[in-house]
């Protein structure tokens, strides 16, 4: 499988690498440094209303029901209810910081829609040719900002970078561009919203945290918000005609 060779492509994935990695990344790594973990959770968490949004107003290239935007404000609330909704508090210490992870979501929001022009070439060629171009465009910043010759990582640090870049870049990409293409805009996004309580089973099974109190009511809305942004148009309408038994 080679990498395609024409402008028009490589155009692309430098448009798709820049609002969906390269842009938000470092905004919201900067915006860290003065927004607590949890409400920067609550905030990057905002992408399917965002997406939603986009489709409903602007782009139109798929329905944007009632019930999708509905899905989508259940996910959030079931975000903020795992997170802590003491996270909620917090917010508006640093609008300006603030500001630019909204921002950051809407690239990502903006990012899910662009990438349906991607459809046409294989998914591991997208993923490629996108963090290619990402790691072209950030390499020489990081060689003038970091001097990485200078650092001495440890073999577990080297592990994880190789780990993440495996698994949650390269294989995380091409499952994020075959469900862009099978499922469309906003139902991939409703997914974003299952890493929250992937993520806190997953500290609480291998690094031995605490459960969080409200995880399991927080759960229950996160799956009623994806399930609602996932579920078919005409799902309703098959079940209200569904065969009854006499």
């Amino acid at each position: 499988m080679r990498l395609p060779t024409d402008a028009k492509a490589w155009k692309l994935f430098a448009m798709q690498q820049t609002i969906n990695s390269t842009i938000p990344f470092l905004m919201i790594t900067w915006a860290q440094q003065y927004v607590p973990a949890a409400s920067t959770v609550v905030l990057a968490s905002t992408t399917p209303i965002f997406a939603f949004l986009i489709t409903w107003g602007i782009t139109r290239h798929e329905p944007a029901t009632l019930l999708k935007l509905v899905g989508a404000v259940l996910g959030l609330a079931g975000t903020a209810v795992i997170i802590g909704l003491d996270a909620l508090v917090g917010l508006g210490g640093n609008i300006f910081a603030e500001m630019v992870i909204l921002f950051a979501t809407v690239s990502f929001a903006c990012a899910t829609i662009f990438g349906l022009r991607l459809s046409d070439y294989d998914l591991m060629v997208v993923a490629a040719g996108s963090l290619l171009f990402g790691g072209l465009v950030l390499l020489p910043a990081s060689l003038i900002i970091e001097h990485p010759w200078t650092l001495r990582p440890t073999p577990e640090s080297l592990t994880a970078a190789a780990t993440m870049g495996i698994f949650s870049s390269a294989l995380g990409l091409m499952l994020f561009y075959m469900c862009l293409t099978r499922l469309g805009t906003l139902t991939t996004n409703a997914q974003g919203y299952l890493r929250i309580p992937i993520g806190v089973g997953l500290s609480v099974l291998l690094l031995g945290e605490t459960v969080p109190p409200n995880l399991v009511l927080g759960l229950i809305l996160v799956m009623a918000g994806v399930a609602a942004m996932t579920l078919p148009k005409d799902a309703y309408r098959q079940w209200r005609n569904r065969p009854r038994a006499n």
